[in-house]
C-alpha cells in the first residue's frame, strides 16, 4: 500500500512499466519486455493492431459471432472480411476444416477468440496449431483475442498456450478485465513480434500516449497474484455451474445449454416463441436480470448467460429468469414448434 501511496502521478512510461511488461513477458514463451505493449484495455490493443497492420483491400478472416470491434474495425478500414462460424451440432464447437477454405494467399490476418464470446467454445491445442499452420502456409498473421485466458472451467476444455507461444506469426491480446475482475483499471496488452509491437506503439502514441501509472501498478499486483485470484474464481464458477446444471434440469421443458468449455459465457436456448430482444428487455426491465439477446450475435432463440457472478446473485438471477419464463408461458406465450 505504501508503494502505491508513494507513486508519483506524472506521465508514466509509454510502453508500460518495465515491471509490468517483465511480469507479463514471463507468462509467454520466448518473450521479453520488448515484445509487450501495455494498452488501455484489450479494446485499444485490438484497435492499434488493426490500424497498424491492415490496409484498404486486405483480406481478413474473423470468428463469427465476435466482439463487434473484431469485425467492424477491419471492415471500416476497407478490408474484405470473411467469417469463421462455430458449428452448432452437439453444442457450439470450432472446426478448422471450416476455416481452411477461407484462408488464401491474400489473407493478411486471421482473428480468433478462444474461449469464445458468446458461445463458450474453445479451441484445443491441436486446433490452435492447425490455425497457426494455416497462417504460416498463407503468409498471414494470427491475432488471438485472449480476454478469457486463465479462466478454466471445471469439466471444460484443457488450457491451451497463447498464440504468441507458437511463433512470430502469433499476436496475443490480453486484459486484466475478465480473468481478474478489474475492468475499471483499463489495462490490456499486446504480446507479439518486436517489429509489430513497435508499429503499434507508434500508432498508440496518437491515441492515449501511455497507460495510467496507478492503473499499471494495480494491474501488476493483480497479475502477480493471479494464482490466488484464479483459485477464487474457480470456486465461484464451480458453485455456479452446480446451480446452473440443477436449474437447467428443473426447467428442461423451457431451456437448455452447453456449459462453456472455457471463459465465463455461454448461450442458452429458450423454447418460448418470443424474440430474444423482447425477452431480454422483459427480463431486464421487470425482473432485474441482464441476459444478452442471442439475436445480437446471430442466434435468435438464445440468450447469453455468464457464470461469473457471486453465487447468491447468480442463483437469484436464475430464479427470476425461471419466474419470468413460467409467467410468460402461463399468460399464453406458445412454445416454438
Amino acid at each position: 500500500m505504501q508503494r502505491l501511496l508513494d507513486l508519483r502521478l506524472g506521465y508514466s512510461e509509454a510502453r508500460g512499466t518495465e515491471a509490468l511488461r517483465s511480469t507479463l513477458a514471463a507468462t509467454y514463451a520466448n518473450t521479453s519486455p520488448d515484445n509487450i505493449l501495455i494498452t488501455t484495455g484489450a479494446i485499444e490493443a485490438n484497435y492499434v493492431i488493426f490500424n497498424s497492420l491492415l490496409d484498404d483491400g486486405d483480406e481478413v478472416v474473423v470468428v463469427d459471432p465476435a466482439y463487434q470491434q473484431l469485425q467492424s474495425v477491419p471492415a471500416a478500414i476497407g478490408c474484405h472480411v470473411s467469417y469463421w462460424k462455430p458449428r452448432t451440432d452437439f453444442g457450439f464447437r470450432y472446426d478448422v476444416a471450416d476455416l481452411t477454405p477461407l484462408v488464401t494467399d491474400r489473407t493478411r490476418l486471421i482473428v480468433i477468440n478462444t474461449p469464445h464470446n458468446p458461445t463458450g467454445a474453445a479451441l484445443s491445442a491441436d486446433q490452435l496449431q492447425e490455425v497457426y499452420d494455416l497462417a504460416e502456409q498463407s503468409g498471414a498473421l494470427v491475432l488471438s483475442d485472449e480476454a478469457y485466458r486463465w479462466l478454466e472451467v471445471p469439466g471444460g476444455a484443457p488450457a491451451i498456450p497463447p498464440i504468441r507461444n507458437l511463433g512470430e506469426r502469433g499476436i496475443s491480446v490480453g486484459t486484466v478485465s475478465k480473468p481478474f475482475g478489474v475492468p475499471g483499471l483499463r489495462i490490456g496488452w499486446i504480446a507479439g513480434p518486436v517489429d509489430i509491437v513497435q508499429k503499434c506503439w507508434a500508432m498508440r502514441d496518437f491515441i492515449t500516449l501511455s497507460p495510467g501509472g496507478l492503473n499499471d501498478a494495480l494491474a501488476l499486483i493483480a497479475i502477480t497474484h493471479r494464482d490466488q485470484i484464479a483459485a477464487r474464481t474457480r470456486h465461484i464458477v464451480e458453485q455456479n455451474l452446480d446451480t446452473a446444471e440443477a436449474w437447467f434440469a428443473r426447467n428442461a421443458d423451457l431451456v437448455s445449454w452447453t456449459p462453456p468449455q472455457g471463459g465465463l459465457l455461454s448461450l442458452m436456448r429458450f423454447e418460448l416463441d418470443v424474440p430474444s430482444y423482447q425477452l431480454a428487455n422483459t427480463l431486464a426491465e421487470e425482473y432485474s436480470v441482464m441476459l444478452a439477446p442471442g439475436a445480437a450475435f446471430g442466434y435468435e432463440g438464445y440468450l447469453r448467460i455468464g457464470i461469473g457472478a457471486p453465487p447468491e446473485v447468480f442463483r437469484r438471477g436464475l430464479d427470476e429468469t425461471e419466474r419470468c419464463l413460467r409467467h410468460l408461458l402461463a399468460s399464453g406465450v406458445k412454445k416454438r414448434s
